[in-house]
């Protein structure tokens, strides 16, 4: 299996060279609508119309002059409405969404990747969602920005490696918002890094210490609403739709931990729990450590309790030096150190500025398996913490038949909230 993976591996040193590549050929060039190759208008359609795929949207359209948005979708009418008097404020003149390329409901990613104009689409939906989402879109053709994380569960991982694997075949783009893999000052580190800056990579720390969210994410009360009404409005405290807050926000620092080793960890053992959170049924604390082959270990620590120390960051310590990043920048101490000083542009935007510019080129990226792992890396996690149990990486991938989607896809159904994870008690699935 592993060789099979590696296969299809998008290296580091593949990454750059693609980027700085379809860089030269993104400048200037949009706004005359000439390209080396590729469509000549960017005619996208959103599926999931929040905060982020708004936001999503609105960064596409920032990235190049040849963005329209031509078809939107989301679960609710009020999402896609208020989405759609968003963008259009922001871009009037490239909001070109008539009426009946506006849909609602279950199937409505289908129904954009089925409107014949879109040729980019953008999946934020919830991460439960997303492997229909990219699925849908590569086998309709489309090139895809897809959020992050991939998935919540083994069963939407070996999805969407399956759907990257598709678009390899027919030459689709998929870039993933891991927004730190287009970030001017980790890139630059993380080279140096995997070129030997800091010598052998002996262990890491990544951290996503935080608060509650609530407030930045809305919570709604259950009141009147359906099961299925709740737990999709309110998705980021539910585990089959947004993977407990270890996959849908962890899953940054844990990428850039991979990003640094060059591979996926090949076992977990996690612990954590539930404090003070009364939302949902996700945990609010996590601590996971991960072995890396040979015999590296890495501490993974989230928390999302309000009134603590923060701390949102990675340090990667090596034979000759460390790396510390975050947000903000960072620096390799030692004998190579390194602080980068350079200008950092939006990563929001540039990482629609990569994808765009490698289609163009003729050259697409495709990070479909790459934020596969990252995902499957903090679902691993999660697994071993939930259940209490040390986790092979192999078993999760090859055996594990968890699988968090519902029963149906139907808004009256009054799906019920599944129990909160026990260690020692949750099976292993």
């Amino acid at each position: 299996m592993k060789q099979e993976y590696a296969k299809s591996d998008v290296t580091r040193r593949d990454f750059m060279k693609t980027t700085a590549a379809v860089s030269l050929t993104a400048m200037g060039v949009g706004a005359h609508g000439v390209f080396a190759a590729g469509p000549e208008r960017f005619r996208v359609g959103l599926i999931g119309c929040g905060g982020r795929g708004t936001g999503a949207a609105i960064d596409c359209l920032a990235a190049d002059g040849a963005v329209e948005i031509v078809a939107m979708s989301d679960l609710f009418e009020d999402r896609l409405k208020g989405a759609a008097g968003a963008i259009k404020a922001k871009f009037p003149d490239r909001f070109k969404v008539s009426p009946e390329n506006m849909f609602t409901g279950f199937d409505c990613n289908k129904k954009v990747c089925g409107v014949a104009d879109v040729n980019l689409v953008i999946s934020a939906t919830p991460p439960g969602f997303r492997p229909l989402d990219l699925k849908a879109a590569v086998e309709a053709g489309k090139h895809v920005f897809m959020e992050k994380p991939a998935a919540t569960d083994p069963a939407g991982i070996r999805s969407v490696i399956a759907s990257s694997e598709l678009a390899e075949q027919k030459g689709l783009a998929i870039v993933a918002g891991t927004q730190r893999r287009h970030q001017k000052h980790y890139i630059e580190l993380l080279k140096r890094v995997q070129d030997g800056a800091i010598g052998e990579i002996k262990t890491a720390q990544a951290y996503w210490n935080g608060g509650d969210m609530i407030g930045y994410w809305k919570w709604y009360e259950k009141g009147p609403m359906t099961g299925m009404e709740w737990q999709c409005r309110s998705w980021p405290w539910f585990v089959w739709t947004s993977g407990d807050h270890m996959v849908e926000q962890h899953v940054h620092n844990l990428d850039i931990v991979n990003w640094a080793m060059g591979t996926h960890p090949i076992s977990a053992t996690g612990m954590g729990g539930r404090q003070v959170r009364t939302q949902g049924n996700i945990w609010d604390h996590f601590a996971v450590e991960y072995e890396y082959a040979p015999g590296v270990r890495v501490l993974s620590m989230c928390r999302q309790i309000n009134g603590c120390t923060d701390n949102v960051s990675e340090h990667i310590v090596g034979t000759k030096g460390t790396c510390y990043t975050d947000g903000g920048g960072g620096r390799i101490y030692g004998v190579n150190g390194y602080s980068y000083e350079g200008p950092n542009p939006n990563p929001y935007v540039e990482e629609h500025k990569n994808l765009i510019a490698s289609i163009r080129a003729g050259k697409p990226l495709n990070e479909g398996k790459r934020v596969a792992e990252s995902t499957m890396t903090a679902i691993l996690g999660r697994m071993s913490a939930y259940t209490g149990r040390a986790m092979k990486w192999d078993w999760a991938m090859k055996a594990s038949k968890l699988d968090l989607t519902p029963e149906r896809y139907d808004l009256s159904y009054d799906m019920p909230m599944r129990p909160l994870a026990m260690p020692g008690k949750t099976p292993l699935i």
